[in-house]
């Protein structure tokens, strides 16, 4: 049996598909049954999914950008 704090913890995991079959499948039964865990889970949900939309709608930053984060990314 899994428990809310765990489900927590493990959420992004679940929602990124990276967990063992054993253990998504524990937490996906937990979230069908708990009324304190599925909101948290829907709501990450929403997020992402608003998230993508947003990502459509705004223009992608330009070469001269991302090559001058790149270079001060590589002076750390």
């Amino acid at each position: 049996m899994i428990d809310c704090r765990e489900v927590m913890a493990k959420l992004w995991d679940f929602i990124d598909g990276e967990l063992p079959r054993a253990e998504f499948e524990a937490i996906r039964g937990h979230l069908a049954e708990c009324r304190r865990c599925y909101p948290h889970y829907a709501f990450e949900i929403s997020f992402l999914q608003a998230l993508a939309a947003v990502r459509t709608a705004i223009p992608a930053p330009s070469r001269a950008l991302r090559d001058r984060v790149r270079a001060l990314v590589t002076l750390t």
